[in-house]
């Protein structure tokens, strides 16, 4: 969907803290106006940090749906609607690139585990040990609760998407996860070599 097909008569001299408490007012057209002053600049600096610009065109629209729903929590003390707006689609963009590609979530479930564990130790080499101590650890759950922590933890699903992903119910979801984590606890609160 696009914003700029939202249009209704809006002053184009309005000043952006305008706009966005008219947007916290539902009016769209202060949202179009807004995306047409903003997006240019937002998607250029988006694909800067994820290189590709289908991905950069996703981060930009949710950076923007999430700006109409949090219109209200806009606060002009703490910096412009443009800095705002920035820091909203850095953070959309940063946590697009940290989570796995779905590529990566078609892998068989060993591959992706392998995969997952490897980036999560990749940024930080002073972590290179604990490696081994994650790839045990979900080897110590069934492969159902491994497989829901996966794709919550690692690849940022929600429980709803992850149940939809899975073709199961949501209270299923839950429960596995709360087994797994239970699982977890236990493994890691005992001694650093149990590896």
């Amino acid at each position: 969907m696009s914003f700029l097909a939202l249009t209704l008569p809006v002053a184009d001299d309005c000043r952006d803290e305008e706009l966005v408490a008219r947007m916290a007012r539902s009016d769209r057209a202060a949202l179009s106006l807004l995306y047409a002053r903003h997006a240019p600049r937002l998607l250029a600096r988006v694909r800067q940090v994820l290189g590709d610009p289908s991905e950069a065109e996703d981060v930009l629209h949710d950076t923007f749906l999430e700006a109409w729903r949090r219109a209200a929590d806009y606060c002009p003390e703490r910096g412009s609607v443009a800095a705002w707006l920035a820091v909203r689609a850095r953070s959309r963009a940063l946590d697009r690139r940290r989570r796995p590609s779905r590529r990566d979530l078609s892998l068989a479930p060993e591959v992706f585990e392998e995969t997952v564990t490897r980036r999560v130790t990749r940024d930080e080499p002073r972590h290179a040990e604990d490696r081994g101590r994650l790839a045990a650890a979900l080897a110590a759950v069934s492969a159902e609760e491994r497989e829901v922590l996966v794709l919550g933890y690692f690849a940022g699903l929600s429980s709803s998407e992850i149940a939809h992903e899975l073709t199961i119910p949501i209270g299923t979801v839950k429960s596995r996860v709360r087994s797994a984590l239970a699982k977890l606890r236990g493994w890691f609160a005992g001694p650093l070599d149990a590896t």
